[in-house]
């Protein structure tokens, strides 16, 4: 006979794959829209677990009750955080909305890579230096120019 898994193992796996899968999302994916919505189903997860750890199975809601003993009750602080949570994490969520529809106007695109190519080159040139065209190593490897008003700069040396 096969035997079930409890019902509170299957909504922590449940919680932890949540979590997981919106990690993976934000980690590996190249448009910025699909990291927010991968952000949010982290966020999910993470809540889905705050309830399930103050969360007692043979319990009741916390609410007065005309029984003759008092019954034990379900512990109401994570469910206020997790409350707290969902109405910051919505108003997050409307914040980095509104800034990805912004840069979708401004650069035409909500690649991860093109738009950061695009704010490096403005970097550079609001910064009055030459910027680094180098495509062979990734972004984070790139030499950065120096600085106007720097030593470095002042002596004329390129990176």
């Amino acid at each position: 006979m096969i035997a079930l898994p409890s019902m509170d193992l299957i909504l922590y796996a449940t919680a932890l794959g949540l979590i997981t899968i919106g990690l993976a999302g934000v980690v590996l994916s190249r448009h910025l829209f699909r990291m927010v919505l991968a952000l949010v189903i982290a966020e999910a997860g993470a809540n889905l677990f705050l309830v399930l750890a103050g969360y007692r199975w043979d319990a009741v809601a916390p609410i007065f009750t005309h029984l003759g003993k008092q019954p034990s009750m379900v512990d109401p602080i994570p469910q206020a955080m997790v409350l707290t949570a969902i109405v910051i994490g919505v108003g997050v969520q409307a914040l980095a909305v509104s800034i990805l529809i912004r840069i979708r106007q401004y650069y035409g695109t909500l690649e991860r890579g093109v738009v950061a190519e695009r704010m490096d080159a403005e970097i550079a040139a609001s910064a009055g230096t030459r910027r680094d065209v180098s495509q062979e190593g990734p972004l984070g490897e790139r030499p950065l120019p120096p600085l106007p008003g720097s030593p470095a700069h002042a002596r004329g040396i390129e990176p």
